[in-house]
């Protein structure tokens, strides 16, 4: 049998047709389904682009009111979860938080009628990855909140997406324009291809388990700082130069180091971040002191980079302005990654039901360079 060896990281091979989204690294663009990523962030609201990863279409006013109500429905965290809940939450550090929603999703799937990919049917799989998605956000709003001292919150009716998060949070009702600015963002996020997570999510999916459990491994790539786990980081690195006021300098310092610049560059965009770009006029419009800085300190290190890499243009990417947009509108810094996992949610559980319909296991090989057999 001939093998074929492949690059390391898989980087330009493809694994797998879709008809879910595709990214241009070249020509700085991505796409939902037929639409442009970010024309439906700046233009759509997160119940539209949630249905039409689910369903492959934008909905009609009809549509869209019977997926909210039927989805809002399913926000509410099982009450066998109580105490396993508040004992999750209270272990470990502050940013460990994608480790117990992993734990409480995994429970979750044991206390629900979660059926395997391979045994379940459309519409049930399709059951499943909604009472994931809805669920998430409510699971991480109460992890904070119990290890904050307070009491969670339970999820409100009337509230988007978007307003629901910031609420469960914060126990205060958004303003309009910070819950759009979130809204924009978890838009933005939901997909990008393929990449770490969503390939764990997809090979999960493949062996027929169940989406609770395929998420769960979505989430353990999603974690690592080279994937979701970086929006925080980046504003780490914000804090940092701060002090010194020198973004010039920091950022020499960082490459003398060796050391990797959080929120620069990306694997697939050899051009402007168009993820970026849209937060950063986010950003721009919720103003502050931050932004003002942010954007300061983003062309001195974006020129820093091309004076080091002058062949290999490298820019902000999402997670740069991610922190700003995120602390800007009051999501506490621990919980920059759960916002991002939120979103992802649906980009990874429209993965997993479009691989579903592929009934084969997704197998590769491994080149064994160890010492030979001993005889």
């Amino acid at each position: 049998m001939s093998v074929m060896v492949a690059p390391p990281g898989l980087s330009n091979v493809v694994v797998a047709d879709t008809a879910i989204g595709d990214v241009r690294g070249d020509e700085g663009f991505y796409q939902y389904r037929q639409y442009s990523a970010i024309d439906l962030a700046r233009t759509k609201t997160f119940e539209e682009v949630w249905f039409l990863f689910v369903y492959g279409r934008l909905p009609d006013p009809d549509e869209l009111d019977t997926f909210v109500v039927t989805t809002r429905a399913l926000r509410a965290i099982p009450a066998e979860l109580s105490s396993l809940l508040r004992t999750i939450a209270l272990a470990g550090n502050e940013r460990q938080m994608l480790a117990r929603l992993r734990t409480v999703l995994s429970a979750a799937a044991a206390t629900t009628s979660v059926v395997p990919l391979w045994d379940a049917g459309p519409d049930q799989r399709i059951a499943d990855s909604l009472a994931a998605t809805a669920m998430t956000p409510t699971i991480l709003a109460a992890l904070h909140r119990i290890r904050a001292g307070e009491d969670p919150l339970p999820p409100r009716d009337d509230l988007s997406t978007a307003e629901n998060w910031l609420y469960g949070l914060t126990g205060k009702e958004p303003e309009p324009e910070r819950a759009r600015a979130i809204e924009q963002y978890l838009i933005a996020t939901v997909d990008h291809g393929f990449n770490a997570s969503t390939f764990t999510a997809r090979v999960i999916a493949s062996t027929g388990a169940d989406v609770f459990s395929a998420v769960c491994g979505a989430l353990g790539a999603f974690s690592g700082p080279l994937h979701g786990g970086a929006p925080d980081r980046a504003l780490d690195a914000l804090d940092e130069i701060a002090e010194t006021g020198d973004a010039t300098a920091w950022a020499k310092a960082q490459l003398a180091g060796r050391s990797r610049i959080m929120g620069f560059g990306h694997a697939v965009y050899r051009t402007n971040d168009p993820r970026s770009d849209l937060l950063r006029d986010i950003a721009s419009r919720l103003g502050g002191p931050l932004a003002e800085f942010a954007i300061d300190v983003e062309k001195d290190v974006v020129a820093v980079l091309a004076e080091a890499y002058p062949d290999r243009p490298l820019y902000a990417n999402v997670e740069f302005y991610a922190g700003v947009v995120m602390d800007s509108c009051g999501v506490p810094r621990q919980m920059f990654t759960p916002t991002f996992a939120v979103s992802r949610m649906v980009g990874w559980c429209a993965n997993i039901l479009e691989q579903a319909e592929d009934r084969k296991i997704i197998r590769p090989s491994a080149r064994y360079v160890g010492p030979p057999v001993v005889r």
